[in-house]
């Protein structure tokens, strides 16, 4: 795919005898909301693993904005602008909300101890200049109300938007979206939904796994498959929904959803 932002070809990752990941080669369209569905099992979590450089492939090629990333640190794919969120939410629950943004960023000037103070100015202007974008980026989660309660007493999809709004604080070209509709109640996943949408509508990708198909069915422009650590299937959401392979590996009785 010409366009593609990400791309592996023949990615592999086992664990002994378990082959997690199986020979995946995949393209990932840049500006794209892409999905990633299968069974439980299936290796969509180790998939994003490995492409966020928490886990190093045994074998395969992974090409991100067309620069190999495979091994490389999951800070410097970040910094790459290829950011992902958990299933679980993984906030610092003491700290605040506008304070676990203000974290994400990477290579602070306070960061380097000197620096406080030798250049105590730089690193105050660059803290009020990081400062500034959490407001805006809480603002547009809608969680502003929330910047001075601890993060650990958010909802569980308040903390949903949470990874969302940290991911966001570098303007990411691609996130991926891991399961972000599990535990969250129905508005607040409409809410979840527009956000998606609108980053979308200002070029940033997502490659989502999630299981919530109605979601998917709505929001995503291509469907991947995986079962078994192997991708059986790629296409549209209408092209998935007759594929047998697929109903058969994990859809079942598909009739109900829309399309």
């Amino acid at each position: 795919m010409h366009d593609a932002i990400l791309t592996t070809r023949n990615l592999t990752r086992h664990f002994g005898a378990l082959r997690a990941v199986d020979d995946v080669s995949l393209a990932v369209r840049g500006g794209a909301i892409t999905g990633l569905i299968g069974p439980n099992g299936a290796g969509k979590s180790t998939l994003f693993g490995l492409i966020a450089g928490e886990v190093r492939p045994s074998s395969g090629e992974i090409v991100f904005a067309g620069r190999p990333i495979a091994g490389m640190r999951p800070d410097r794919i970040f910094r790459a602008g290829l950011a992902r969120t958990f299933q679980i939410p993984r906030p610092f629950p003491q700290m605040t909300v506008l304070e676990n943004l203000m974290l994400a960023p990477a290579a602070q000037s306070g960061e380097r101890f000197w620096n406080n103070w030798f250049r105590p100015s730089l690193v105050r202007e660059e803290e009020r200049r990081w400062r500034e974008r959490a407001m805006e980026v809480l603002g547009f989660t809608g969680l502003a109300a929330k910047a001075r309660e601890p993060a650990g007493a958010l909802s569980g999809g308040q903390q949903k938007l949470l990874e969302l709004a940290r991911v966001m604080m570098e303007e990411p070209r691609l996130i991926l979206l891991d399961e972000p509709a599990a535990g969250v109640n129905p508005a607040l996943l409409e809410t979840l939904i527009e956000k998606i949408a609108a980053l979308n509508a200002r070029g940033i990708g997502f490659l989502i796994v999630e299981h919530n198909m109605d979601m998917m069915m709505r929001i995503c422009g291509a469907i991947l498959v995986m079962a078994q650590g192997r991708l059986i299937f790629s296409g549209s959401p209408r092209d998935v929904l007759r594929e047998q392979s697929v109903v058969d590996a994990y859809l079942g009785d598909v009739t109900e959803l829309a399309l």
